[in-house]
Order: C-alpha cells, then sequence, then structure tokens
C-alpha cells in the first residue's frame, strides 16, 4: 500500500488541475456577482435559512457580501497563478464554506464539492511549478509529487458519480418523470426544443444519465476505453452546461481527466517546456501513518455520509432527511405551498403569516417543500414574536408535489414547531408518511 500511494509520479496533472480550479473559483466568485445571485440570496432576504447549528454565520449588511465575494475570488486568482497558494487555498476554503453554510434557498451539490475541493487541495503541493511562489522561492520547484495527491481527487469525484449514478434508480427516474418535467421549461429552445417532447428522448436522457454516472470512473480508468469516457463526458457534460446551466460543475468534472490520462499526454499537451519525471521513486513521509489515518477518516466520513438516509425511516425523497450532502443530484421536482398560523400562547389569539413580510418569491417556494426550512421558519417566527414578548405556537398546514404526482400534507398540522427539536439523524415524527 505504501509504494502504491508514495510512488512518485510526473506533477503535470496536478499543476494544469489547479490552474483550471483557481481560475473556476475565480469565475464563479465574481460571476455571483455579475450574474445577480449574491444580491438575489444573500443581499435581498431578510432572513436566510442557515445548515442548522450555523444560524451564527450570517450575510454581511450593506455592500459587505460583494466586498467578500470580491475577495473570495482574489484568493481564487491567487490559487490559479500559484502566489501564496497556501494562504490562498485556505482563505478561499473558509470563505466558501461559510457561504455554503449560511443558506439553502440556492443548494447545488457543486457548491458542496467546490468546498471539499478546496479542503483536499489544501494539502496539495500544486504550486510547486509554473508559480509566483516558485519565482519567490526557487527551492519549491519540483517536478513530481506523490501518487496519493492524484489519488485523493480521482476517489472524490468517483464517489460523487458513484451516489449520484445510485440515487437514480428509482421508479420515477426510471420511468423518465423527473427529466420529462425539466425539460418541459426547456421546450423553446432552438433547433432542440422539439427534441425535448419525444418521449424517445427522455428515456435516452434518464438512462444514458444513470449509466453515465455509474460507469464513467471506469472507463477513464482503463486505457482501452479512456478516450471513449472522455469523449462522452464532453458531450455529457457540455449538454447540461448549455440546457441546464449548472454552474462551473460540468467543467470542474472535465478538469478531473487530467489526472486519469497519461501524465506524459497531458504534459505533453500543456507543459511542454516542464522536464518530465520518469524515475518513478518511491519516497517514505516521517509519519506515514498520519497519511493513512487522514486518508481513511476522510473517505470513511464520505462513504458512510450518503448513505445515511437508509437509517432513516420514510422516504428521503419526501422528507429530504439525509438528503444533502448525499451526491443526490437532479432526482425529483418538488412544489407546494405553506400556510402558517401562530397563536398567542397567553391570549389564545390567532394570526396568519403574511410570508413575504419574511421571505423573497424563492424562498418561499423553496422553504414550503422543505421540512428542516419549515421547522426554521417557525423558529424564527419563535424568535421575532418573543421580542415583543409574546409567548406563540406555530402551525404549518399545507400540500406538497412530488414529480407531477399528487399533492398531499408534509406537515402534521397539529403539532407546535416551535416547541420540538430538529432531529438530525432520525426521523422528525411531525412530518407525515407519504402515500404512494
Amino acid at each position: 500500500m505504501g509504494k502504491f500511494i508514495f510512488r512518485h509520479i510526473d506533477n503535470s496533472p496536478l499543476i494544469v488541475f489547479r490552474i483550471i480550479f483557481g481560475l473556476l473559483l475565480f469565475l464563479e466568485s465574481v460571476g455571483a456577482i455579475f450574474t445577480g445571485w449574491v444580491t438575489k440570496t444573500m443581499v435581498d432576504p431578510k432572513f436566510t435559512f442557515n445548515f442548522i447549528g450555523f444560524e451564527f454565520l450570517q450575510p454581511l449588511s450593506g455592500n459587505g457580501m460583494y466586498f467578500y465575494y470580491i475577495i473570495m475570488g482574489f484568493f481564487g486568482f491567487c490559487v490559479m497563478v500559484g502566489y501564496r497558494y497556501r494562504l490562498a487555498i485556505i482563505a478561499f476554503f473558509l470563505m466558501w464554506t461559510s457561504t455554503y453554510l449560511m443558506q439553502k434557498s440556492s443548494y447545488n451539490n457543486h457548491y458542496y464539492l467546490t468546498a471539499l475541493l478546496s479542503f483536499l487541495m489544501i494539502f496539495q503541493p500544486a504550486n510547486n511549478y509554473l508559480s509566483f511562489d516558485v519565482k519567490r522561492k526557487p527551492e519549491l520547484k519540483s517536478i513530481s509529487v506523490p501518487f496519493w495527491t492524484s489519488l485523493l481527487l480521482m476517489l472524490q469525484i468517483g464517489i460523487v458519480y458513484f451516489y449520484g449514478g445510485i440515487a437514480k434508480i428509482y421508479p420515477d427516474w426510471l420511468q423518465t418523470i423527473p427529466v420529462k418535467i425539466f425539460l418541459s421549461s426547456k421546450v423553446e429552445y432552438p433547433i432542440v426544443g422539439n427534441l425535448f417532447t419525444k418521449e424517445w428522448f427522455h428515456y435516452f436522457l434518464s438512462y444514458s444519465g444513470l449509466f453515465f454516472d455509474i460507469l464513467i470512473i471506469p472507463l477513464l480508468l482503463f486505457k482501452k476505453t479512456r478516450l471513449f469516457g472522455f469523449s462522452l463526458s464532453l458531450f455529457f457534460h457540455l449538454f447540461n452546461a448549455i440546457i441546464f446551466q449548472v454552474g462551473i460543475f460540468p467543467f470542474l468534472s472535465l478538469s478531473f481527466a487530467v489526472f486519469f490520462f497519461d501524465s506524459k499526454i497531458i504534459h505533453k499537451m500543456f507543459l511542454k517546456k516542464k522536464p518530465f519525471y520518469e524515475k518513478n521513486e518511491i519516497i517514505f513521509p516521517k509519519q506515514k501513518n498520519y497519511y493513512y489515518l487522514l486518508i481513511v477518516i476522510y473517505f470513511t466520513i464520505q462513504i458512510l455520509l450518503p448513505l445515511r438516509h437508509w437509517t432513516i425511516k420514510e422516504n428521503v425523497l419526501w422528507t429530504e432527511e439525509g438528503h444533502r450532502l448525499s451526491w443526490r443530484m437532479m432526482l425529483r421536482s418538488k412544489s407546494g405551498y405553506q400556510n402558517f398560523t401562530v397563536i398567542n400562547k397567553a391570549s389564545n389569539k390567532k394570526e396568519s403569516i403574511n410570508l413575504s413580510n419574511y421571505l423573497t418569491q424563492k424562498q418561499i417556494g423553496v422553504m414550503s417543500t422543505k421540512p428542516d426550512m419549515i421547522w426554521q421558519f417557525a423558529q424564527r417566527l419563535k424568535k421575532e414574536y418573543a421580542k415583543n414578548g409574546q409567548n406563540i405556537a406555530v402551525y404549518a398546514k399545507g400540500n406538497v408535489g412530488i414529480n407531477g404526482h399528487s399533492y398531499q400534507p408534509l406537515v402534521n398540522d397539529t403539532i407546535d414547531l416551535a416547541s420540538v427539536k430538529w432531529n438530525r439523524f432520525k426521523h422528525n415524527e411531525w412530518l407525515l408518511p407519504y402515500k404512494k
């Protein structure tokens, strides 16, 4: 095992990945400002739905979040050019992860992936060539890295794809229902719009997406199928980028190909002037057991987290308990509404809540189908009324539909949501079961 992961290889793939990754971090951060994402998600809302337990992370007031994202983009640029690399990637990781935990209204799996990759890149010697750090400190220059540097990133993207594929093996996906719904809003696209109405195309996308996720890593691992796998990946991700506008994820996923191709190919394509490393030395670090321990701990967590919903009763597609951090990507379409009523415990006076007084329209739509956000909003109301000396009970009543099926109640409207606790690792009994 030690000889396998501590064997030195040419570092061309890692250097190229650092440059691409840094560029994508820069574009994602700055692009969030120019597309209006920061305004809609961080500035306009009066209240953001944090990950539960991270309520202390709040958006900066005024223009603070714009400066925040500019600074974050600057750190991404520093990663790209290899300037003060370690400081830049640590700072980016902390800032990005903070904004990720700060809000759930615009939840996206690639936000989570970016946080994980930023964390892993902290430990990578990715600034040892073609970087400003090497110009400042020539002693940093190196043309090789231990194989574990590539292995970490290959395993991480492998986990993403594997769980993304396995999650698609459920009746609605196999009957193409989610894909049909996703494409229904794209039928006006020129040239291809008419194609999106065809049933055979719905089946093609559903099953090709499922098999792509499960098979792409094996295809890239083997030399005979590598070029075919990369061609599939190129088509798949560019299609998603154009049709579904899923941010940097398609390009980030494509960039991982540098670790699967022979490093000689990457060297020849991108870094011809760099000496190529061919010695295959095995250099054990002084505390190699710590490397083993940290790698095992990290990937044990990554493997177990997406499985936690199997320990929670009820359908994860319905309750979403165990949904996040599990690579359950573009699996279902949900819609619904919730009406909130507060009752003053002292006077027994009832009051219906106008959600628009507290939330943006986007937040209302997302919150109405997400149990944890429904609970969080009830807690928010409890705190707001407590400021005025009122002790209240909060009740939610509404219907939710999933994948175009009939609407049905999600929340038990007889339970005071202000008085119950949120259970992270087991079922919350105030959620009603899904009736097929």
